[in-house]
């Protein structure tokens, strides 16, 4: 075919009808054959449809290699993170021009008298490597000659001579677990498949604990492998054998207890493992019974457990308790007050250094680093709350490292237009001490400007919106605008710098971000009031923030793209069938556009464990319904829809390629108009796409072309 034949004859599914029967419905589903995987038929129709799409965006191919290049430009590749201590060593990641992998590092820490001097980074060359330095991991050296890489966790023993490591090369995050003598660089006999994300060393070294997944992909055990042994002899520390429950564990801030966690959106259950006493049995902490969400951090040298939780405290309050008064029959009534609740600060988490409890909170839809003093905690004498000053309006502050024999915990910071930050926040004085700024190149803040505007739903509900554009731009008149929403799972979309963003912005773009119900800006009533049976309010705020923005002149009608990825996909899919008139183009990343289909087949990845965020559709006919009322695929109608773009992965195990697959053809079957519908599916990627950063920007660079090119925005202003 001629590239204007082929533009103008998408490809057709072939309708094979199978049918859906829940609670005397009977959904008769034209594309389900899509779902098998490998089958010739369907993998050709997958092909055909990168053909198309290949042809209808062949005239963007000029845009995406000037955005690519303008990525690439501003990056600086050649680069370094500040090290962290850890048992002796300054560890660190190298990245290096024309590589697409980090590189694993690190180097002897001297000791001395002086205790800043010891906690002070050394000063590291990121274009020649030190004498003495260090390689743990290359990542482009085990990415050669694989289709896919990606690591799912590192984790060292307590004498730092064993790195334990995982990797996956289909993008189905489903690991291999390796082990590395880091004073032979010979690998161990011991290899283990099909592990998930978390890994650990008991205290003498002699075990790693794993936790693998079931058929559902849901973490359902927990694993100690003692080295030297067959992976066959591994025993279950333990099973989580509720469906709806997420199985995960750590190490407690000495290191020397494992914390084990089974959880969903809703409650939680805490239990633990003295790793020290060979004899030790998995003890229940804090029961399912209670129906609590909650975090646990055992204080070291002490009887007591800090437990962050929302018993009566939907936004979370911090505890403490003896051990001896947790288990099956604790009462979270009787816990010690540390933290109280308050109906506009959201307690997301707490972490333990030998002198403070390190607090994450989210206040004025930004998260914030407080600190409180051991000294008092939980008594009249604990001291007030400490939090660093920054000087952005809009910004995130978290805590990325806090250690017990740390006199400092590290903090990463970033705004809109401010390129991330590595803080020292010295736990003794409170002085904060710049390590780093990220560098980028060809970038003047001064340029841009972040700002926050509300728009008013329509039960009058106010929803923020972060307002993003170049400081140039005249807004004396209506501009083309790329919103983008996600809105589930009680995730905030924070404020944070990205370059690829710049490119859209010189392009005379404003960049909106919709903080729409269902997500956790503005804390837990936030997510609940878009979530299970409130979830249509997460679709109608993004559409009634677009006509705020239409309303107050910012958007030219005619002009605005939305964008959403996951289950941001699925309001992409939501308000393309109530809204499509508002929209110049819609791109769905990895859409979750078949929820009902998907979420009625517990055997299917996930699908037990979304009941927490969705309802079970199985068990309530009202659930059914709802959903059913909502979902994508089942609501396209034969209505003009605009530009459409689903952008899927093959290997994706959160959210199945066949879902766009389905998605795109019953649009182009039902749906009316002449807007080209298109299917990217990479071949060799997962639920984030292809694997390295130069494919990441490519791939960035296709959806933001796409987009440009709907807004008629392709040159730089």
């Amino acid at each position: 075919m001629t590239p204007e034949s082929l533009t103008a004859n998408p490809p057709r599914a072939a309708k094979l009808p199978t049918t859906r029967s829940f609670h005397g419905d009977d959904f008769v589903d034209n594309y389900e054959w899509l779902r098998e995987k490998t089958s010739p038929e369907v993998l050709a129709h997958l092909a055909a449809e990168n053909e198309y799409t290949d042809a209808v965006a062949a005239h963007q191919q000029p845009l995406r290699d000037a955005l690519f290049n303008e990525i690439k430009a501003r990056t600086v590749e050649t680069d370094l993170s500040v090290p962290v201590r850890r048992r002796g060593w300054w560890y660190f990641t190298r990245s290096a021009e024309g590589k697409p992998y980090t590189v694993q590092c690190r180097v002897k820490a001297v000791d001395t008298e002086d205790q800043v001097a010891n906690w002070t980074p050394p000063v590291i060359d990121a274009q020649n490597a030190l004498p003495a330095e260090e390689v743990l991991l290359d990542g482009n050296a085990l990415a050669e000659g694989q289709p896919f890489f990606s690591l799912g966790g590192m984790a060292l023993n307590e004498e730092g001579n064993l790195l334990a490591y995982c990797v996956d090369n289909a993008g189905d995050e489903r690991f291999t677990l390796y082990i590395k003598d880091l004073e032979t660089g010979q690998l161990l006999a011991d290899t283990i498949e099909g592990v998930f994300y978390g890994i650990a060393f008991s205290p003498d070294s002699s075990t790693v604990f794993y936790t693998v997944v079931d058929q559902t992909w849901r973490p359902h055990q927990i694993r100690a492998h003692r080295l030297g042994t067959s992976p066959a002899e591994d025993k279950i520390i333990f099973e989580e054998n509720d469906p709806g429950m997420w199985l995960g564990f750590d190490l407690s801030p000495d290191r020397k207890t494992l914390m084990i966690s089974s959880g969903n959106s809703e409650y939680a259950e805490t239990s633990i493992l003295d790793l020290t006493a060979p004899a030790a049995e998995v003890t229940l902490l804090v029961p399912r019974t209670l129906r609590i969400l909650h975090g646990v951090d055992l204080m070291p040298g002490t009887n007591q457990a800090l437990i962050t939780h929302d018993h009566r405290a939907p936004n979370n309050m911090v505890s403490l308790a003896s051990l001896d008064e947790l288990g099956a029959d604790t009462d979270p009534a009787t816990w010690q007050t540390v933290v109280a609740h308050e109906d506009t600060v959201k307690v997301e988490g707490t972490a333990l250094t030998g002198t403070h409890v390190v607090l994450s909170v989210r206040r004025d839809t930004c998260e914030r680093v407080q600190l409180i003093a051991l000294d008092g905690l939980g008594t009249k004498a604990q001291q007030p709350a400490i939090e660093p000053d920054f000087d952005d309006e809009l910004f995130t502050a978290s805590a990325t490292f806090a250690e017990l024999d740390a006199p400092l915990i590290r903090i990463g910071y970033t705004a809109d237009f401010t390129p991330a930050r590595v803080y020292d926040l010295w736990l003794a004085d409170q002085s904060l001490v710049l390590r780093k700024q990220t560098p980028v190149n060809d970038f003047d803040p001064a340029k841009y400007l972040s700002t926050r505007d509300w728009a008013t739903a329509a039960d009058g509900t106010k929803i923020p919106l972060t307002i993003m554009r170049r400081a140039d731009l005249d807004i004396s008149v209506p501009q083309p605008v790329l919103i983008y929403g996600y809105g589930s799972y009680e995730a905030s979309m924070d404020p944070g710098f990205g370059i690829p963003r710049l490119s859209v912005l010189d392009r005379g773009v404003v960049f909106v971000i919709a903080h729409v119900r269902g997500g956790g800006e503005l804390g837990r009533d936030w997510y609940l009031q878009g979530k299970k049976l409130n979830k249509k309010n997460t679709f109608t705020d993004f559409i009634d923030s677009t006509q705020h923005l239409i309303d107050s002149g910012v958007a030219d009608p005619q002009r605005i793209v939305a964008l959403g990825g996951s289950a941001g996909g699925l309001l992409m899919g939501a308000i393309a069938n109530l809204a499509p008139q508002l929209y110049t183009a819609i791109i769905a990343q990895v859409p979750f556009v078949d929820a009902l289909t998907s979420i009625l087949d517990p055997e299917l990845p996930l699908s037990a464990l979304e009941w927490e965020e969705w309802g079970n559709p199985i068990e309530s006919k009202q659930v059914y319904d709802y959903m059913k009322s909502y979902s994508p695929y089942e609501n396209v109608t034969a209505q003009n829809y605009p530009k459409i773009a689903a952008v899927t992965s093959l290997n994706d195990t959160r959210v199945l390629y066949v879902e766009p697959a389905k998605w795109v053809a019953k649009l182009r079957e039902i749906g009316t108009g002449d807007a080209p519908i298109v299917l990217k599916t990479e071949m060799d990627g997962g639920h984030g796409g292809a694997s390295g950063r130069y494919e990441s920007w490519k791939a960035r660079a296709w959806d933001y072309a796409f987009a440009l090119d709907a807004l008629g925005c392709t040159e730089e202003i």
